[in-house]
C-alpha cells in the first residue's frame, strides 16, 4: 500500500539466489515487473487484471498501469491498436508499476514492436508465434520476421503456438469458429500463472461466476487456463520459474482496489458520515464513466444515481439534489469540466456542498481519452468566470483517492462550497492493495442543516457561521425555513437580490475569505528530510509514486534530497510558504507544462526548477532520479 510513512525504496528489480524445484530452476527476487501486450481485443486487460487477483490474493504489494486505445476496437494488428496491461509484484512496500518489465507477453508483431524497447536486456520474452505471419509482420512494420533474424537473440525467447494450443484446449467446449481464439489470453495468463507459481484457482473461479450464464464460453477459458498452466509445466523450455514471496505488509484485511472504485467507496462513506443519502449525476467520458458504475453496485447505501444526457445537466442535477439535500457529486474528464464551469460556478454563489471529481486525461479537446496528464491544474483552480474561489484537491493514488474523496465531502459540507477532486486516468485505473479503515476511526461529518428560523420568526440564508463563514443549508419544503436562492448577488444575511456596489465587494471578499480560511483547517504539508538537504522536491496527484520512488533511488545513490506531496492545491496549506523557503532549490515534475510550478511562483515568489512530461504515459522512478542527479550536478 502506497504510504508517505513507508520507506523509500529503490525500484530496480533485484534477483536473489536460484534454487530447483523437481528439476525446475526457481529464481528468487524481492519485486518484478510483467507486461501483456497484445491487439485491443485479444484481452489483455482481463488476463492482466486476473494475474493482479492473483498476485493480491497471495500476498504480493503490487502497482498496475493499464494502457489502451481510445478506439473500441483499433485496427487489429497495427500499432496503434495495441493494448497492454504492466504490473510489478513485490516482497515489500513498492510505489510505482515499475519502469521497465522482466517478463513480456507480446500476442503479434505489433505488440513486439511497441513494447521490445522496454524489455530489459536477458529478459524473459513469451510470444504468439503463430501471429507471426507475413501479413502480421508488415502490418507491424517489420522488414524481416524477427523470431528469425536474431532480433530477440538477447532475450529469453520462448516462441509458444499458442492459436494451436488454444484450438485443441477448447474442442468439445461448445466453442466455434472465431470465438475459438477469444481464449488464447487464458491461455498466456495460465502459462504466467505458472512461471511465478501462482495457484489456478482464484481465476477459475472468477471465470466461473463471470461466464456462469455462457457455459460454453466458461469451459473454453478454463480449458485454455489449464492448457497454458500445464503447457509451463510439461514443456523444457519453460524449466524456469520466478519466486516473488508475499510482502510484509502492515496486519490487517486487503482488498485490490483501483483508483475509480476506491474514490466511489469514498464518497459511500462520505455521505453514510454525514447521514445524507449520495446523489451522483454524469455523462459517460473516458476515464470517469467507472465511478458510476461502481456506484450503481450500492444502492442499498442509498446511493442514487443520474446518467444525464450531457455534462452541463449533469451538472445542474447534482446541483439540484444539493439544494434538496443531498450529498451530491457529479464526475466527469477535463472537456466535461469545462461544460459544467457556469453549474459550479452557480454552486458558489448560492453556497450549496457539491463534490466535482475531475479524472484528467490527455488534451486539450478530446485529447488522448485513455492517456494520464494532469493539465487541468488551472481549469480546476480558476476556471470559472467572475471572482469564483473554491477547493482543489488531489488524490495521489488508487488507495488515497478514497481519503481524499471523505475529506472533499468533509470541505464540500462544512463550508458550504463546492470543491473539485482531481485524479487522473493512471490512478483511476491502477490497482494496488489497499487495507481496509477502521471504519470507527473516519471522521464524523454531521451535516449542518437548519432545523428552524435563525432570526426570530424569520430564516436568513446568508446569516453565516462566525468560525466557518458558512452560510445555513436549509432543505425546501420545511416550515419556517423559505427562502429564494439564485445566480444573481445576494444582499449580505438577507439573501435578497443586490445591485449594491459596495454589497457585491463585501459578497466577493466573504467567499474568497471562506475558502481562503479553510488553510487552517488542513494538515500542514510533511517533508521527509532525514538529512537537511537543500533540494526539496514536490509532487501532486499521480505523479507521487514515481516521485517518491525517485527520491528514494537518489537517496541511494548518496544524494541528499528531501521529499512533499501536496494534496491540497487551493487554497495551499498553512505553511506552505515556510516549506518553500526552507530549501535553496525546488524541483516540481508534473504531467504538464509546469502548472503547479507557475502557481507556486505566482503566490510566493519561489524560484521553481519545473520537469515535465505531456507524452500520456506516468513518469518512471528513474526520469525523476535523473532529473535529481542532473540538478544535484552529479
Amino acid at each position: 500500500m502506497d504510504s508517505d510513512h513507508s520507506p523509500v525504496n529503490p525500484v530496480t528489480e533485484a534477483p536473489g539466489a536460484a534454487a530447483t524445484n523437481g528439476g525446475v530452476r526457481v529464481d528468487r527476487a524481492d519485486r518484478m515487473v510483467i507486461r501483456f501486450a497484445g491487439d485491443s481485443g485479444d484481452g489483455m486487460q482481463l488476463a492482466g487484471n486476473r494475474f493482479t487477483d492473483a498476485a493480491a490474493i497471495f500476498g504480493n504489494d503490487l502497482a498496475t498501469l493499464p494502457t489502451f486505445p481510445a478506439e473500441i476496437r483499433a485496427p487489429a494488428g497495427t500499432l496503434p491498436g495495441v493494448s497492454s496491461f504492466q504490473i510489478q509484484i513485490a516482497d515489500w512496500d513498492i510505489l510505482t508499476p515499475g519502469d521497465r518489465p522482466g517478463v513480456l507477453v507480446a500476442m503479434n508483431p505489433a505488440a513486439l514492436k511497441v513494447h521490445l524497447k522496454d524489455l530489459r536486456d536477458g529478459g524473459v520474452l513469451i510470444i504468439n508465434k503463430e501471429a507471426f505471419d507475413e501479413r502480421n509482420l508488415y502490418k507491424a512494420g517489420f522488414e524481416s520476421n524477427p523470431v528469425e533474424d536474431g532480433t530477440l537473440s538477447g532475450y529469453d525467447l520462448h516462441a509458444v503456438p499458442m492459436q494451436t494450443l488454444t484450438k485443441a484446449a477448447v474442442k468439445g467446449t461448445g466453442v466455434s469458429g472465431r470465438a475459438v481464439l477469444r481464449s488464447k489470453n487464458f491461455l498466456a495468463l495460465g502459462l504466467i500463472l505458472w512461471m511465478f507459481g501462482r495457484d489456478t484457482k482464484v481465476t477459475e473461479a472468477w471465470v466461473a461466476k463471470k461466464f456462469a450464464k455462457l457455459e460454453a464460453v466458461k469451459n473454453a477459458n478454463l480449458a485454455a487456463l489449464k492448457a497454458g498452466y500445464n503447457y509451463g509445466i510439461t514443456t523444457g523450455s519453460f524449466a524456469r520459474q520466478i519466486e516473488v514471496s508475499p510482502a510484509d505488509l502492515p496486519p490487517g484485511t486487503y482488498t485490490n482496489v483501483n483508483g475509480n472504485a476506491a474514490l466511489s467507496w469514498g464518497l459511500i462513506a462520505g455521505a453514510q458520515l454525514a447521514g445524507l443519502p449520495l446523489f451522483y449525476a454524469s455523462y459517460p467520458i473516458t476515464p470517469a464513466s467507472e465511478i458510476l458504475h461502481e456506484l450503481v453496485r450500492h444502492r442499498n447505501f442509498g446511493v442514487k444515481t443520474f446518467q444525464a444526457e450531457d455534462e452541463i445537466a449533469a451538472a445542474g442535477a447534482a446541483l439540484g439534489a444539493a439544494f434538496a439535500g443531498s450529498l451530491s457529486v457529479t464526475g466527469t474528464s477535463g472537456p466535461g469540466l469545462s461544460l459544467k464551469g457556469e453549474t459550479i460556478s452557480l454552486a458558489l454563489m448560492t453556497e450549496l456542498p457539491m463534490v466535482i471529481v475531475d479524472v484528467q486525461r490527455g488534451g486539450p479537446s478530446t485529447g488522448l481519452p485513455t492517456k494520464p496528464e494532469q493539465s487541468d491544474l488551472f481549469l480546476a483552480v480558476w476556471g470559472r468566470h467572475g471572482e469564483s474561489p473554491l477547493p482543489v484537491l488531489a488524490a495521489s493514488s488508487p488507495s488515497d483517492a478514497f481519503e481524499v474523496a471523505i475529506e472533499a465531502c468533509r470541505l464540500a459540507l462544512k463550508y458550504m462550497t463546492p470543491v473539485i477532486l482531481l485524479s487522473d486516468g493512471y490512478i483511476a485505473t491502477g490497482s494496488e492493495p489497499w487495507r481496509l479503515p477502521d471504519m470507527d476511526a473516519l471522521p464524523d461529518l454531521a451535516a449542518p442543516l437548519a432545523s428552524g428560523p435563525n432570526a426570530g420568526d424569520r430564516f436568513l440564508p446568508y446569516l453565516r457561521d462566525i468560525e466557518t463563514m458558512a452560510r445555513p443549508w436549509a432543505i425546501p419544503g420545511i416550515p419556517g425555513l423559505e427562502h429564494r436562492v439564485g445566480g444573481l448577488e445576494k444582499e449580505e444575511v438577507t439573501g435578497n437580490v443586490s445591485y449594491d456596489p459596495a454589497n457585491h465587494q463585501l459578497m466577493t471578499d466573504v467567499r474568497a475569505w471562506k475558502i481562503a480560511n479553510i488553510a487552517n483547517d488542513i494538515p500542514d504539508v510533511e517533508v521527509d528530510d532525514p538529512d537537511g538537504a537543500d533540494l526539496l522536491v514536490l509532487s501532486w496527484g499521480s505523479t507521487f509514486s514515481a516521485v517518491r520512488a525517485g527520491v528514494g533511488n537518489a537517496r541511494n545513490q548518496g544524494v541528499s534530497v528531501a521529499y512533499a506531496r501536496i494534496r491540497y492545491l487551493s487554497p495551499f496549506p498553512a505553511n506552505m510558504a515556510t516549506v518553500l523557503s526552507s530549501y535553496r532549490q525546488v524541483l516540481v515534475p508534473e504531467l504538464n507544462m509546469g502548472q503547479l510550478s507557475r502557481m507556486i511562483k505566482a503566490e510566493f515568489v519561489t524560484p521553481v526548477l519545473s520537469v515535465n512530461k505531456v507524452e500520456g504515459q506516468p513518469f518512471t522512478a528513474t526520469e525523476i532520479a535523473d532529473e535529481i542527479m542532473k540538478v544535484m550536478g552529479q
